[in-house]
């Protein structure tokens, strides 16, 4: 039987409760043989505020109860200049080989804009997508450009389906509604004030400890 990854990507800084929560999501719809966690570099190296190796750490930390195995890849962190998710899924898919279903997942914000990613039409080429709702994003037709519609129109599926399907499919989650941000979750800790609903405990606890985000 051929393999399902599940695939979350991300800047992570830090790693909050609303990745898990997508995580969680498709791992209960998809029952995924991998959970592959990969987290990015920002073109501008300096907006980020933990290092990479913090970052790999509290992300072993957040996701070390997903059933599935889990693989933190820090195959963007290796690369050198800009790295763009259709490159990520094309090593992904010659690492996995042609039969694996790959499920990238991503948040309603980012399937708004997901016409603006770069080669983002071969993106179907190489994976499925598996999208969740976000508070203040709609997933319905009208809040999406035209183009994505049309794809999402020809590509809507069971997560059965993605999980017996190597790509080109979609899956929406509409019941998953976590509204958390890296941004807000870093404001909050530079004021000082409790951010225990937005992050998982460990990962508060591992901020505190190395004074991340000026706590």
């Amino acid at each position: 039987m051929s393999r399902c990854v599940t695939v979350l990507g991300g800047s992570f800084d830090p790693v909050h409760l609303g990745h898990v929560a997508l995580a969680d999501t498709f791992t209960t719809l998809l029952q995924p043989d991998e959970l592959r966690v990969i987290p990015a570099r920002p073109w501008q190296k300096s907006a980020l505020l933990a290092t990479d190796a913090q970052r790999i750490a509290m992300l072993e930390l957040a996701f070390a109860g997903n059933p599935a195995k889990v693989v933190i890849d820090p195959q963007e962190l290796d690369r050198d200049g800009p790295t763009y998710t259709v490159e990520t899924l094309r090593a992904l898919r010659a690492e996995l080989g042609a039969d694996a279903s790959i499920v990238f997942l991503i948040g309603a914000d980012q399937l708004q804009r997901l016409d603006t990613w770069r080669d983002w039409h071969a993106l179907f080429e190489l994976a499925n997508l598996g999208v969740a709702a976000r508070p203040g994003f709609s997933l319905a037709d009208a809040a999406l450009p035209p183009a994505v519609v049309q794809e999402l129109a020809l590509r809507r599926a069971s997560p059965e389906q993605l999980h017996a399907t190597p790509c080109g499919l979609v899956n929406v989650a509409p019941s998953l509604a976590v509204d958390v941000s890296a941004t807000e979750i870093r404001s909050v800790l530079r004021q000082g004030d409790a951010a225990n609903s937005l992050l998982p405990s460990v990962v508060l606890d591992y901020i505190q400890q190395h004074h991340l985000y000026k706590i």
